[in-house]
């Protein structure tokens, strides 16, 4: 019999064998390793050719008292286990100096003479550790970093262990779908998976009970089922569990374990139907897209390709725009000095002044004679609404608006509430982290994931941040709510909460309800209270999180607004008209202003610039106006502009259409902004928005044009909703592909005839070949850009691609852009590592006026020099829309 030494890390021989039982009835074999005699242990009985004693033979050679306890039937599932392994042949004994060969990450064992315990520093699987996991059930989660976590919340009775993902998957040469067998999915497990999938398989041998507590949504679904189907002759009769849960906290993991259930084949089904309608897409239409192309590289799918073309089509949008000149004409206006001091006299002696306005006055008592001065905008002519599309109408307009004379002629002052926002749902987190953070939605779905697993939070020890970051549902547990208002009136008083607790109407259609949206796991955890325990990224994606989440159950923020319509009336003696097709002699002027009166749940949650609530008057201060009150004018600003096209998408924005066209699901989203990423069909360009490579405007044409049902957005949508309705029970997953196949094939074979052999042409450049002196273009690689000879196959000369300005620091080499680990764009010298000068900012090809030095351009538009000399404004530079 075999034993894991300590000592030796390794599996050694027992001698001077004794087997005894423990409290609850286990047999356990004690003894001395065989190489360096330190005391050993192992569960289980050794065979009769192993025993010394006859009597200790003649002990074990029958079955032990039943006890109606789960012990005394994990016992009988361990003897029997034992027994199996005593009916194989036993393996030759390998020399003393020979240790055995150790796999993936050694697993050490520490032993005493009173129980067994495994490190929680090892690694998740391990052969030698197998032996001890006898009797105690088997728990399949998905990442080790979960199975650590999960460990310690279950016990010595559990042996928590990861699949480390999907463990078998559709093949990755050939289809893998036998469409003419119901589309039977051929499944297989990969070459990195044979280890992890033969260590579970030890495991699930001598557990009495398996649970399989992978991610609560359609995949981790999937996971258990082909867990199940790949362990299924270890499993045998033995309990088989599916155990959910959106976080990872004590009190969470012991409920889910208390109501388990079996696996819900409508979800597995669904997601069986995703996959094989993805493969079957992608697998017949990459390789006509490869073939017509002369590109091997290529790929289409069936969401992949419709986010795509939102871009193209967006991109044409901006291409095609032809702005719109257009004025618009401001007044800079002045209280005049006294209105204010002798309006408020004269209302202490009428005494008639309103409690409202007496709000009002406290309000701008504060105002000094600067703040008097305030902006009105044009907006009527007469009865008309003002339009001016030439400088000379507006110039003329300025000459009359100078003579006239202005007053006010109405004020209009209200509450305004403003609700704050949902809890965060996948897609909502990842466009809030973009904006907020800069945050792409791989980045963002990381950290998300780490703080869903667990984070080691010193004496608190180790546990799930987050809820589960996988979800469209804005649903919040009910215990949740009540934690949050608690903390809400402890942290803030009373009057910070609402009537009752806030409860979010479904926003994405076809939402899973019965999950809940992205919350921290305990409102009391504060994000500065455990900051030391996280690094920068999970730090702020958690302060995010968790403002969010307790700003949605707080009272709305209250803004005092004013509304003010100012009246200009030219002279009545005037007789000259500067305009002539101008017939009124009035106008009309409007100024907006926003106070903010109570914070609500801005106090925790903020304001940040580029919000879409954000973008209006809040915080401009009006001073205090009373109706007919006369107005100095101090000046008439009449200001060009030009229509401006729809802006390109971001990833968040693009996420965000995506989900309003009702286009795939949380899970999804941000390998698809990858994807077409990797794929160079999209590009980011300054301020990391999203444009079209050509290759992405010729894959998205020749998709159009012959497979225009599969890109089309109308029926992506409705193909995620029959996905949704196998999911619900309510639709064949079979009957849906049968659906979708014949058409499709018929799509198919006619494109294969009609769809024309075409190239994408290489972008011109401005370079020499100089190994033959010919032209060279810029074409596209593993990565990125770069310079080929015109002439390639017949020559093969190349160059880096260089942004042609001289690297400030060694004076020696050429800038160029380079992408960091996390795909962002830099710019770094090409003598690098020789030189390490790096920049975020792109340079510009011109030295400073001032100093000489590097300029370069930022993402808000300004071009400054590095040293800090020299700053403007890119006038000359387009915007990106």
């Amino acid at each position: 019999m075999q034993a894991y030494c300590s000592k030796c890390s390794a599996l050694r021989d027992m001698t001077a064998l004794q087997v005894t039982r423990t409290a609850d009835g286990q047999i356990i074999s004690r003894g001395k390793c065989g190489v360096c005699g330190s005391a050993v242990i192992a569960l289980g009985a050794p065979s009769s050719a192993e025993t010394k004693s006859p009597q200790q033979a003649e002990l074990f050679s029958s079955a032990p008292v039943e006890h109606k306890t789960a012990a005394s039937t994990r016992d009988d599932a361990a003897i029997a286990s034992q027994a199996e392994l005593d009916a194989k042949p036993t393996a030759p004994r390998a020399k003393k100096s020979a240790a055995p060969k150790r796999v993936t990450r050694s697993r050490r064992a520490r032993a005493n003479d009173n129980n067994v315990e495994l490190d929680e520093t090892d690694s998740v699987l391990s052969p030698q550790s197998s032996a001890l996991a006898t009797g105690a059930a088997l728990v399949i989660v998905e990442s080790p970093a979960k199975a650590k976590t999960i460990s310690k919340f279950l016990g010595r009775n559990y042996r928590v262990r990861a699949s480390v993902g999907h463990i078998r998957d559709l093949p990755v040469k050939g289809m893998g779908v036998d469409i003419e067998h119901d589309f039977k999915p051929k499944y297989e497990i990969s070459a990195k998976k044979r280890e992890v999938v033969a260590e579970l398989k030890e495991y699930a041998q001598n557990a009495p009970e398996i649970y399989l507590a992978t991610d609560p949504d359609r995949e981790g679904e999937a996971i258990s089922w082909h867990l199940a189907s790949v362990l299924k002759s270890q499993i045998g009769n033995k309990p088989t569990y599916r155990v959910e849960f959106h976080e990872i906290t004590r009190d969470a993991i012991q409920n889910a374990f208390s109501h388990p259930r079996q696996i819900d084949m409508a979800r597995v089904n669904a997601q069986q139907a995703r996959r094989v309608l993805d493969r079957i897409v992608g697998y017949t239409i990459s390789p006509l897209l490869a073939k017509k192309m002369k590109k091997w590289t290529l790929s289409a799918g069936r969401v992949q390709s419709v986010a795509v073309r939102l871009v193209v089509e967006r991109e044409r949008e901006i291409q095609n725009f032809a702005p719109v000149e257009y004025w618009s004409i401001e007044a800079a206006l002045k209280k005049q000095e006294g209105e204010r001091e002798s309006g408020r006299a004269g209302e202490r002696e009428s005494g008639r002044a309103s409690l409202h306005h007496s709000i009002t006055l406290s309000l701008y008592h504060s105002f000094t004679p600067s703040q008097s001065i305030f902006r009105a905008r044009l907006v009527k002519i007469g009865d008309k609404d003002f339009e001016c599309h030439s400088g000379e109408e507006a110039l003329k307009l300025k000459e009359i608006l100078e003579q006239c004379a202005y007053r006010v002629l109405d004020v209009r002052r209200k509450d305004v509430t403003r609700n704050p926002n949902a809890p965060y749902i996948t897609s909502t987190l990842q466009q809030d982290a973009s904006r907020r953070l800069g945050f792409n939605p791989k980045r963002t779905m990381k950290v998300a994931q780490e703080l869903y697993e667990g984070i080691d939070l010193g004496a608190e020890g180790t546990v799930g941040l987050i809820t589960y970051m996988r979800t469209d549902s804005t649903n919040v547990a009910d215990a949740a709510q009540k934690e949050a208002r608690q903390y809400v009136a402890e942290k803030f008083g009373a009057q910070y909460l609402p009537p009752k607790p806030r409860v979010y109407a479904k926003k994405v259609a076809g939402a899973q309800e019965a999950h809940e949206a992205i919350r921290p796991t305990k409102t009391f955890r504060e994000p500065n209270a455990v900051r030391q325990y996280l690094d920068n990224d999970q730090f702020k994606l958690y302060d995010l999180i968790w403002k969010r989440f307790v700003a949605s159950q707080m009272a709305s923020a209250v803004f005092d607004t004013t509304a003010v319509d100012v009246e200009a009336r030219a002279p009545v003696s005037s007789n000259q008209s500067p305009v002539s097709s101008l017939q009124s002699r009035v106008f009309l002027f409007r100024a907006n202003g926003s106070i903010l009166k109570f914070a609500g749940y801005l106090a925790v949650y903020g304001r940040s610039v580029g919000d879409e609530d954000e973008e209006d008057d809040s915080d401009k201060r009006l001073p205090p106006l009373e109706k007919n009150e006369p107005l100095d004018l101090l000046g008439i600003y009449p200001e060009q502009h030009f229509t401006e096209p729809p802006p390109r998408y971001t990833e968040a924005t693009l996420i965000k259409a995506l989900e309003q066209h009702g286009i795939g699901r949380p899970s999804t989203y941000a390998p698809i902004m990858a994807n077409i990423q990797e794929r160079d069909y999209i590009e980011q360009i300054e301020g990391r928005r999203l444009k079209p490579t050509e290759l992405g405007f010729v894959v998205n044409d020749l998709l159009v044009a012959h497979f225009a049902e599969i890109v089309d957005l109308g029926f992506t949508a409705q193909m995620e909703e029959k996905l949704d309705a196998v999911e619900e029970g309510k639709q064949d997953w079979v009957q849906l592909m049968r659906e979708f196949y014949v058409p499709f094939q018929v799509t198919l074979d006619r494109a294969a005839e009609q769809m024309p052999i075409t190239r994408v042409q290489d972008e011109p450049s401005d370079q020499v070949c100089d190994l033959c002196g010919a032209p060279m273009v810029i074409k596209r690689g593993k990565y990125g850009k770069f310079l080929s000879c015109s002439r390639f196959p017949a020559c093969k000369g190349m160059k880096k691609m260089t942004t042609g300005v001289r690297c400030p620091k060694c004076k020696e080499g050429e800038i160029r852009q380079r992408k960091s680990k996390k795909g962002r764009i830099f710019y770094g010298c090409s003598r690098y590592p020789d030189c390490d000068f790096v920049s975020w900012d792109k340079p510009i090809a011109e030295p400073c006026p001032t100093c000489g030095g590097l300029l370069v351009q930022g993402s808000k538009n300004v071009i400054r020099c590095v040293n800090g000399d020299y700053t403007r404004e890119a006038a000359n530079v387009k915007r990106d829309a």
